[in-house]
């Protein structure tokens, strides 16, 4: 018997990418599993060399840097059936279009999760131990700190605030579960059996502010949570408090923000900001208080390769005729991040 046609599937993201996402294994695999050209990636769906791509596209493999799929795009390729996102969220990538259409939609955010949440998890224990105070005292003294500098330091019984059970935000409570930390949760999807569950209390989010050493933000970048972090949140934060953004910079009001950490009344472990970079003249990249990385937590380097293996896993399962294991509904991006 002669073997089943397999799909056309087609590229569409910045190729800088590609290599790393699916090294030679990985996209051997995927060429097993689907008709696709390694050389082939479109950036542009209005773009003509793309046209005939597209035009018998049934699955798209998207990542950073893929445009958005509005009506046009869906129009230049009629036979689309499924899209596999070898990143994180697909909000910015999916439309109403394509919702209505019917579409299938995969995304690889639940691997993009692991980075961010080690990445947060070291920043817990290291805010604990006050490693960038002293790392900053040292670097002016040369001295080691006497027991009065560090009669606050340790992670033992440390709070830790974590604002919305994302799939960052579980994989990050999943994280803390060895360590003797009081963890505390708030998002509204989340009861407090759950919460429980978890290993987290649940708190309103005026409450976990005010009994939180340290503040981590795990919440969807929507509407309902912009600036969610205002001037008067903020300022429920304890003195010495500690706000760790590895979420959106828009999930807080910068400019309020930055006037606690001038004042020196909270510290910062800010990888996302807004704007995104800050602008030159922001006092945040030099304050002692702050720590700010660029936009690091998530996938970089060898972590791209678990992003591109989880959609190699969910074209075999596509082909095999099994549902997605990572899809995403429409519904799912109101609450997850």
């Amino acid at each position: 018997m002669p073997s089943p046609q397999l799909p056309r599937a087609v590229f569409a993201m910045d190729p800088v990418h590609l290599p790393l996402l699916f090294p030679p294994p990985l996209m051997e695999r995927l060429r097993c599993t689907a008709d696709i050209d390694p050389g082939l990636v479109v950036r542009d769906f209005t773009d003509p060399a793309a046209a005939d791509a597209l035009a018998s596209a049934e699955v798209l493999i998207t990542g950073w840097g893929c445009p958005h799929l509005d009506t046009g795009a869906l129009t230049a390729a009629p036979k689309l059936h499924a899209v596999l996102h070898a990143a994180g969220s697909v909000r910015s990538l999916v439309g109403d279009a394509l919702w209505e259409r019917g579409v299938k939609v995969s995304s690889a955010v639940t691997g993009n999760a692991v980075p961010v949440a080690e990445y947060t998890l070291a920043m817990i224990l290291l805010v604990g131990k006050d490693a960038f105070d002293h790392r900053e005292r040292f670097r002016r003294t040369h001295t080691y700190p006497g027991p009065a500098q560090t009669a606050a330091t340790g992670n033992l019984g440390r709070r830790v605030g974590v604002i919305g059970a994302s799939r960052v935000g579980r994989r990050l409570l999943e994280l803390l579960r060895p360590f003797d930390l009081t963890v505390l949760l708030h998002d509204p999807y989340v009861s407090p059996a759950e919460a429980a569950a978890l290993g987290a209390e649940s708190l309103s989010l005026e409450d976990l502010l005010r009994h939180s050493d340290i503040v981590s933000l795990h919440a969807p970048d929507i509407p309902e949570t912009h600036h969610m972090l205002d001037r008067g949140r903020l300022a429920l934060v304890r003195d010495g408090g500690v706000l760790i953004n590895t979420a959106r910079g828009a999930l807080v009001d910068h400019e309020a923000l930055a006037d606690e950490l001038v004042s020196g009344r909270l510290s910062a472990v800010l990888d996302v900001t807004d704007p995104e970079p800050l602008p030159a003249a922001s006092p945040l990249y030099n304050l002692p208080n702050v720590f700010l990385t660029p936009h690091i937590a998530g996938s970089l380097g060898n972590e791209l390769e678990r992003l591109g293996r989880i959609v190699v896993e969910e074209l075999e399962r596509l082909v095999a005729g099994l549902p997605p294991a990572h899809e995403v509904r429409h519904a799912d991006l109101s609450r997850v991040a």
